[in-house]
């Protein structure tokens, strides 16, 4: 298990197939991937592929990390950095299951990849994108001291880039 971060209440740390299920379970809920554009996994089997094939760890250096609690020692979510090789950027992603929204994990995550993605990693500028209908993540990107850029469509809805410079 390698532990990337640390905050007062979490874990970061690279995923691994142990975190199969509970990828596939927070993947099931649609109130959790409703403005992601992303799909349900099939079965247990798919996310385990997904896992298995996830290379941006080796790739980049960095990714998507497995958020744990702390307190109870459980998956609450994955929260990290992802390249773009096509455009050349770096974007923050967050994903929690449900009963761990409004608790500040989202937020006290994200903070850390950024600190992590700048003195770390050395990155200029991160981006966030979320649909305008995701108030929630919207709060969180500004909380986060991001700044509005522009708006692109995904999957013919509006979206929003927000992004942050290296302090």
């Amino acid at each position: 298990m390698k532990i990337i971060l640390e905050t007062e209440r979490l874990i970061l740390r690279e995923l691994n197939m142990q975190d199969s299920k509970s990828f596939y379970e927070l993947n099931l809920n649609p109130n959790v991937i409703k403005f992601t554009g992303d799909k349900a996994f099939k079965n247990l089997m798919e996310a385990e592929n997904f896992l298995r094939n996830y290379k941006e760890y080796e790739k980049n250096g960095y990714g998507r990390w497995a958020v744990i609690d702390k307190s109870s020692g459980k998956f609450v979510g994955w929260c990290g950095l992802k390249y773009n090789t096509e455009i050349d950027e770096t974007d923050i992603g967050f994903r929690f299951f449900e009963e761990y929204w409004n608790q500040g994990f989202a937020t006290e995550s994200a903070k850390a990849c950024l600190h992590y993605g700048f003195e770390k990693l050395n990155l200029k500028t991160i981006v966030g994108r979320a649909m305008a209908e995701n108030s929630a993540s919207i709060k969180v990107l500004e909380k986060l001291g991001m700044k509005y850029e522009k708006e692109f469509r995904f999957d013919e809805q509006k979206g929003l880039i927000y992004t942050i410079k290296k302090p």
